[in-house]
């Protein structure tokens, strides 16, 4: 072989291809960051309550996520979910994980039918919140879809 062959042929390793030794860099020490808490003195909370379970999501006045919670996360289970004394402790649960963004003012949508709705709203104001405004935000048909046919016993 000539000294230009040599250059351009593929140079031969010693190892195998299927056991490569993995080098690992030693840790350096990264400074964590510092997670900076925003003031926010209004927010919106969302109350959606539904024959199962109720979902409560507590958010700024641009839809950013503060803190939500579900009465799965709060320990219910089965039909103990749809509970008026399971949306209060939502609250808590809730009430317990924004004190540190300082909300004072809400403004309550509630969605749906179940029978935590009306005890999710009386739980932020006993828990210390301000209730500016409620909305009901059910979507009712306004004679859309067909009824399906009586049924034959």
């Amino acid at each position: 072989m000539t000294d230009e062959t040599k250059q351009n042929a593929p140079k031969e390793s010693n190892e195998s291809s299927g056991s490569s030794k993995k080098t690992t860099k030693p840790r350096t020490n990264r400074k964590a960051v510092k997670k900076t808490i925003h003031q926010v003195p209004h927010g919106r909370v969302y109350v959606q309550a539904t024959f199962n379970n109720t979902i409560i999501t507590l958010t700024d006045l641009n839809g950013n996520t503060l803190a939500w919670a579900s009465a799965g996360m709060c320990g219910f289970r089965g039909p103990k979910k749809a509970t008026p004394y399971a949306a209060g402790m939502i609250v808590r649960n809730i009430a317990e994980k924004v004190q540190l963004f300082g909300v004072h003012d809400l403004n309550v949508f509630v969605h749906g039918v179940g029978s935590g709705r009306d005890a999710a709203v009386r739980a932020f104001h006993a828990n210390g919140f301000n209730v500016l405004s409620i909305k009901d935000t059910t979507p009712l048909p306004h004679n859309g879809c067909r009824a399906p046919r009586p049924r034959r016993v």
